[in-house]
């Protein structure tokens, strides 16, 4: 069954991180997501398995030279019958290039442009390199992950490539799309991984403004470890479980059934210079007994508990067995498409495609008639990746 995004069209510039995660969040809503690869990324021919990234999933693929008069060309020819396209250059490449927006509009004035950077498209920083854990340096964020004491910790690369960035371009291109309905018209989407960092942190920008989480003491607040009910704690077997019993009622679940409930001090729940005593106390307490001798104490209660997981640990659990939240994807075990929809159910629709495997397939099914496309393959603008063994 087609996904939500079913019928629109999308071309992906081929990058790295928040690009293709945007790339991959629309083509599991059922969009056709066409990624345009380097010519040059063409070597050999194609391997017989999938490529190994699960954030090429859904998509055919497409090898231009970008740089070369006719892919250009080729590329445009895609424009006139694409609904969107993304890339994730610095800015001014894309113009140099001669496929900036103004080029693109040009050949199709309906056309959504979404742009992803770090940085931004103007600003100091806007033509300077970077990583996701400087975009949320800047942006505010990095400053209030981790313990007190301590330096702060990047939480991978979670925050600015696929929270503050790779979904706010999704959401960015479809918002687009929707205007574009309405308006005719196309439209710049200035994606910045530093702007949708500094969103993401709305909430604490509330709390601070109210006395709620202070700034300059990381480590010591309600949702940043400071709070005993409101962490993770080692198991006597090395594992690990979370607790967030936040509210009243979720509390004196927690202190039910670890046999706090009537300790005097544990019933100062909110009193912050109490909080390290109580931590040192329940780390005391969950060393005692194994990960799993506390799953089966507090899973499915209202503690607000669950085990620690890895990766293939979360891919066995139960709840996500039954949910479906892991599927196999040509022998890849990987999240599946979310949200979830009741009529237009998302899917993927294919795995991970090599660079170049869709060239012909593609430009012949967007129109391009086949004398065209053998002219461009002959000046090598364009490149099909053959099949192993021809």
């Amino acid at each position: 069954m087609a996904g939500p995004l079913n019928g629109y069209k999308i071309i992906e510039i081929a990058g790295i991180g928040p690009g293709p995660f945007a790339a991959m969040l629309l083509a599991d809503m059922g969009a056709e997501v066409i990624r345009v690869e380097r010519a040059g990324a063409v070597r050999g021919p194609l391997p017989d398995a999938p490529h190994f990234d699960v954030l090429l999933r859904g998509r055919k693929n497409v090898a231009i030279d970008l740089k070369h008069p006719d892919g250009v060309e080729a590329l445009l020819a895609l424009v006139e019958s694409a609904d969107a396209l993304i890339e994730g250059f610095r800015p001014g490449v894309m113009e140099r290039l001669g496929i900036g927006p103004e080029a693109c509009r040009e050949r199709n004035p309906k056309l959504v442009f979404g742009r992803m950077t770090g940085w931004g498209q103007q600003g100091p920083y806007a033509q300077a390199a970077g990583h996701d854990i400087n975009y949320i340096s800047l942006a505010g964020a990095l400053a209030h992950f981790g313990r007190a004491g301590e330096p702060p910790v990047p939480p991978l690369n979670m925050v600015g490539d696929f929270g503050g960035g790779g979904m706010f371009l999704a959401y960015g291109v479809v918002c687009g799309l929707l205007e574009a309905q309405r308006s005719g018209q196309g439209q710049v989407v200035d994606t910045a991984m530093v702007d949708g960092t500094a969103v993401l942190m709305s909430m604490f920008w509330a709390f601070k403004s109210i006395g709620m989480h202070d700034e300059n003491a990381r480590g010591t607040n309600l949702l940043d470890t400071g709070a005993h009910f409101y962490d993770v704690y080692r198991c006597s077997d090395g594992e690990y479980i979370s607790l967030g019993s936040i509210e009243p009622q979720f509390y004196a679940e927690l202190l039910r059934l670890t046999g706090l409930d009537g300790d005097d001090q544990f019933a100062r729940q909110m009193d912050r210079a109490e909080w390290p005593a109580l931590k040192n106390r329940l780390t005391e307490l969950f060393a005692q007994r194994t990960r799993t001798e506390w799953c089966e104490l507090m899973e499915e209660t209202d503690v607000c508990f669950a085990p620690v997981l890895t990766m293939s640990e979360a891919a066995q659990h139960p709840h996500n067995v039954e949910r479906g939240t892991f599927i196999d994807v040509a022998g890849t075990v990987q999240p599946a498409p979310a949200p979830r929809f009741s009529r237009t159910v998302p899917e993927v629709s294919r795995p991970p495609a090599h660079a170049g495997a869709h060239t012909v397939e593609v430009l012949a099914d967007w129109g391009v008639e086949s004398a065209q496309i053998d002219a461009w393959t002959a000046a090598g603008a364009v490149k099909q990746a053959e099949p192993a063994g021809s």
